[in-house]
């Protein structure tokens, strides 16, 4: 009888219609914020001609959404185990539809800046929700890892898709239609989430740590403000100094986290290797997928001439690589252990950086899709392996919380994926374009962008502008393999790292 009373809980806890049509809702929430961390990345060219954004503005208008979203997420997940968490989505939803409509159009490189700082803030309340609400919504262990799977192929997708739609859309509407487009999404979500996603939220929360929220923004925001400014400008007193409050805000946040009652973040969890690695693996596959595609769209249209439709489609076969590793990844963990699929993961992404550099300004094309979709492929897996691994090693009161470790380190590897591989890129190519012979604002502007240098080589002509294009080309792509070195070495890094905490 006892059996009996068992299998009937199991089946009475078995996910039905409005729990597989909850997972559609959470899923198109994640598609939103994941895809709006890279969609900008096609529309940077027609940006660059409406707004003429400077190099370094550039980097905060791609990058400043992760990153606002890597400082937040910890704090929004927390808030969400208190005042629930379908509470927290909806609210969030709202805000990131308003934002997006102002960063749509945006009449200045700071107007569409402090947009995505708002869309950013948004989308932190956003990801911890959707993990957490499907912790709680699925209770039969085979059914949660698929509804994971379904979450990480979707997230994993929604990052390659962004350049895809982006590409649909600017074939026919301006730039500021990829953040348009945003809104009638989030209608939906707020007219559906109600219907069919039940309510969760911690039962005894605790206090929330005012101080441990700042501490958490004071640790983060310097620290990728002195990568960017050193790698645009170089080594400097500020740039020195903010790294240093970075680091001690950090410093002082992981002591605060350890005698709190309620803390932000459960610093013990990080004496658990399988914890450890999955975030640590989380980051850095994210950071070497995101840093190399911030210069996809680039590569393909200015540099190899594609129309915005072309690029975005030639990126579609790396998005469906990277959905179809993130469905596999449970199922695959389940047979070879995790330790053996997180050590392949990264391995084909450091394949991928050793492939890029067969990729070249006057040819490669093909090469540098094959390497989009190798590492495309090992952060899909990832994702899902990340997720199911944290998500084990806590309670279900502290899914949001835990959920939220985890998409910061999503959402932290995006950011300093862009900063880091972006700013080294970047610096490269101010190195590379030969400007003798211009004068000094068109001199200025050539070292700026890519798409810069284009629009002055085209407007100097002659053997002037001829010998600009060529060494633009070529420092852009020079840039692009030390980015792709860069990633290649922090994958094999984490790779021999796996390899040696996940002996069980």
């Amino acid at each position: 009888m006892a059996t009996l009373d068992a299998s009937t809980r199991v089946l009475a806890s078995r996910a039905g219609r409005r729990e597989w049509a909850a997972l559609g809702v959470l899923s198109l929430a994640v598609f939103l914020v994941s895809m709006d961390a890279t969609v900008l990345d096609i529309a940077v060219p027609h940006m660059t001609q409406a707004l003429h954004p400077s190099a370094t503005q550039l980097l905060w208008i791609v990058d400043v959404y992760s990153f606002v979203l890597a400082a937040l997420l910890i704090t929004m997940g927390n808030v969400g185990d208190r005042i629930g968490r379908r509470r927290i989505l909806l609210v969030g939803a709202v805000a990131f539809a308003a934002a997006s409509l102002v960063a749509g159009f945006a009449v200045s490189p700071e107007m569409l800046i402090a947009a995505r700082v708002v869309q950013g803030v948004a989308g932190a309340t956003l990801m911890p929700a959707t993990l957490a609400l499907i912790h709680s919504t699925f209770t039969v262990a085979r059914q949660r890892a698929l509804a994971i799977g379904v979450w990480s192929a979707v997230a994993s997708g929604g990052a390659v898709a962004g350049p895809v739609l982006g590409g649909l859309l600017l074939e026919h509407f301006f730039w500021g239609s990829v953040f348009v487009m945003n809104v009638p999404v989030v209608a939906l979500i707020v007219i559906a989430a109600p219907m069919v996603v039940v309510e969760s939220r911690n039962p005894a929360p605790g206090r929330l740590d005012t101080v441990s929220v700042g501490l958490s923004v004071l640790a983060m925001m310097p620290l990728i403000y002195a990568i960017k400014e050193t790698a645009a400008h170089g080594p400097s007193g500020l740039s020195g100094a903010a790294a240093l409050v970075g680091v001690l805000a950090g410093v002082v946040f992981l002591r605060r986290q350890r005698w709190l009652a309620a803390p932000l973040i459960d610093v013990s969890l990080f004496r658990r290797p399988a914890f450890t690695v999955a975030v640590l693996t989380n980051l850095i596959a994210v950071f070497a997928v995101s840093g190399l595609l911030y210069f996809g769209a680039q590569y393909l249209q200015v540099v190899h001439g594609m129309s915005t439709l072309r690029a975005g489609l030639a990126l579609a076969p790396a998005m469906v690589a990277s959905g179809v590793a993130a469905l596999a990844a449970a199922p695959l963990m389940r047979r070879y252990s995790a330790r053996t699929v997180l050590v392949v993961a990264l391995s084909l992404q450091v394949i991928g950086a050793v492939v890029m550099f067969g990729v070249r300004a006057d040819g490669g094309v093909a090469l540098y899709l094959v390497v989009e979709t190798l590492i495309g492929i090992g952060a899909g897996a990832v994702l899902t392996l990340t997720s199911a691994l944290v998500l084990s090693a806590v309670p279900g009161d502290r899914a949001g919380a835990a959920s939220a470790v985890t998409e910061t380190a999503y959402e932290a590897g995006h950011a300093l994926g862009v900063a880091i591989l972006g700013s080294v890129g970047t610096a490269v190519f101010h190195a590379g374009v030969d400007v003798s012979g211009l004068p000094e604002g068109p001199a200025h502007d050539a070292r700026e962008t890519i798409g810069a240098a284009v629009q002055v080589a085209s407007g100097v002509g002659g053997d002037v502008g001829a010998r600009v294009l060529a060494s633009a080309s070529e420092a852009f792509v020079s840039g692009i393999h030390v980015a792709a070195a860069v990633s290649g070495l922090a994958s094999l890094l984490m790779a021999v790292l796996a390899l040696r905490l996940l002996r069980r």
